[in-house]
Order: C-alpha cells, then structure tokens, then sequence
C-alpha cells in the first residue's frame, strides 16, 4: 500500500529509471514509485524536471512547506479526471447567489457542530457550547457570504479559548503569519496537513479544485480544498493536537521561540506527521454505510456527497461527527 513519504533534511531529489532518490548529509535513500502516496517536502530540495515529470506521470502530489514547517504550495500532476458536466455544475453553484450560499452554509454547519463536539467530549464548557449553539441557529438566516464567514469567526474564537482551557497552553488569538506562541504554531502546522491531505483527495476526483464556495476562489488556488478543510481541521488536526498535549507527547520545549514567532522543531514535525499518518489510518464504524471506514475515507466520501449534489442527484449532508 502506498504511503506518505516525509523530507526534512535539505538535499537533491530525482529521478533514475523507475525509482526516486533522495540524497542528503545522512546519505542516499531509495523510494520504490509504487510505495510513495504523496511526498512532503520540509527540507531545502534540489530537484529537476526529469522527476516532476516522473512523479507527474505517476498521479504523485508533492507538498512543499518552508523552514518554519508552513505550507508552502503543492505540486499537482496534469489533471487525469476531468468531467466537463461537472466543472459546468461546479461554476453554476458558484455564479447562483443561492446555491453558493447553500453549500457554503454547509460547510460552516459542520465545522460548526465538529467544533463543538470536541468541546463536549470535554465537558465543563456548558455555557461555551451554549454560545455556539447560538451563534450556529444564525447560520440559516444569513444572506451573504461575509456574514457567514463573521458568524464562523465568532464560533471559532469561543472554541480556541476553550482549546487554551484544555490544554493550559498560552493562545491569546489566533496568529497565523507568523504564529505568536506554541498552541498557535501547532494548529497552523496541523491545518496545513489537513489542506494538503484534502488537496490530494480532491485531485483524485472530478472535481476541479480552484472552484470554492465559501472561500473565494481568488483566495488561493485550489481554494475548494480551503472550504473542505472546514469540516475536517477540529476532527484530524484539533483532536490530534489534544491527544499529543494530553499525551505529553509534545510539549512546549519542542518549539523554538522569538518574541516574534513560534513554530515546532524538526524533532516535534516528525512526531506530528507520525501521529497524523496514523490517525488517518484509524476507523470508525460508518453509521449508514454499516462499516468501519478509515479518517481518510471520510474525506473521500465527502468529496462524492458534494459531487451528487452538484450534479443534482442528492442534496448534501455534510459530515457531522458522532464519535
């Protein structure tokens, strides 16, 4: 089975016949193309069109991130699964005042409720869930797009001071370029994997990934993976971070800090990326389908409920966690 291949080191990557090489001051390692998922580059890599090529032919999504462990961009291969009718259905959601409100109401409703069932597994945070429940009945009534992006920001303020709560870890406010503090650093580090986990899944269907409904598609270029990214961030990135808190498996020396910034050390991203790839590989028993089905299927299926409803065959129900 395929796997997630993790660079830190700084180096030269490339291609000879069907394998990939990577060299770097701890030497020259093999990737069998077959074994490699997707390849996420931390390091200073020196690399050439022979292996974009090479990796292109073979359906591999690179990720880049830069010194400070943040997300950076993706290499994605030529798309393979056009569907025409879809792209059509795709822009007609988004030019239709009503169905972009829609599906973008939708995605908030869930990230939403995502967010405050982390909180309530909990317990102890009554009058915050009661805050959110508040805030979530707005979700329906709103008419534009910014109103339901304010109505977001506030749900999600509330649940990152009950996250400082838990975790008894400094966050103040949520700072992003660069990250103030620790807590801060770990959600950026974490959303940035779940962007690029959901960009990955997103490329492996029809749907075209530059075509968003909450977020505006000029935002960033594969901006659907943005609003996908809303449901999934509190159950693989969120719940992660608590774990590795709770654990003691992190703790706030595997960060360097400035009075200007915060990001994890090398030593801290590959704890992470382990416990991450572990988590997607987790399941849970599937309430309608009758089955266990792993983190990373759930995001798969959630990308062909949004296909049905695009193309008119089933409205859609975004996941909403039980577990």
């Amino acid at each position: 089975m395929a796997r997630n291949y993790y660079i830190f080191k700084s180096g030269r990557i490339k291609r000879s016949q069907n394998t990939i090489f990577i060299e770097t001051e701890d030497g020259r390692k093999i990737l069998p193309i077959n074994d490699i998922d997707q390849i996420f580059i931390f390091g200073e890599m020196d690399l050439n069109t022979s292996f974009i090529n090479f990796i292109s032919q073979n359906g591999i999504v690179v990720h880049f991130f830069n010194y400070y462990g943040y997300y950076t961009g993706s290499f994605v291969p030529r798309e393979e699964n056009i569907s025409g009718d879809l792209i059509v259905k795709q822009v007609e959601h988004y030019l239709d005042k009503d169905k972009r409100l829609e599906i973008a109401k939708f995605f908030v409703e869930s990230a939403s409720h995502n967010m405050k069932r982390n909180i309530e597994k909990r317990g102890g945070f009554e009058e915050e869930i009661e805050k959110i429940k508040e805030y979530a009945k707005e979700i329906e009534n709103v008419e534009e797009i910014n109103s339901l992006m304010s109505i977001e920001a506030h749900i999600r303020k509330i649940y990152y001071e009950c996250i400082e709560k838990i975790t008894s870890w400094e966050f103040e406010a949520r700072s992003i370029r660069p990250p103030q503090n620790p807590l801060n650093a770990l959600i950026s580090f974490g959303n940035s994997l779940v962007y690029a986990q959901i960009l990955k899944h997103i490329y492996e269907t029809p749907l075209n990934p530059a075509i968003s409904y909450l977020h505006e598609p000029s935002e960033r270029r594969y901006s659907l993976a943005l609003d996908i990214a809303e449901i999934f961030k509190p159950i693989l990135s969120d719940r992660l971070i608590l774990k590795l808190i709770d654990l003691k498996i992190l703790s706030e020396e595997d960060f360097e800090r400035s009075l200007e910034f915060a990001y994890l050390k090398e030593e801290g991203r590959k704890i992470f990326v382990k416990f991450f790839d572990e988590m997607l590989e987790d399941t849970v028993l599937h309430r309608k389908l009758k089955r266990k089905v792993k983190y990373k299927t759930l995001i798969t299926l959630e990308l062909y409920k949004l296909i049905k409803h695009l193309l008119g065959e089933k409205k859609y129900n975004p996941l909403k966690v039980w577990w």
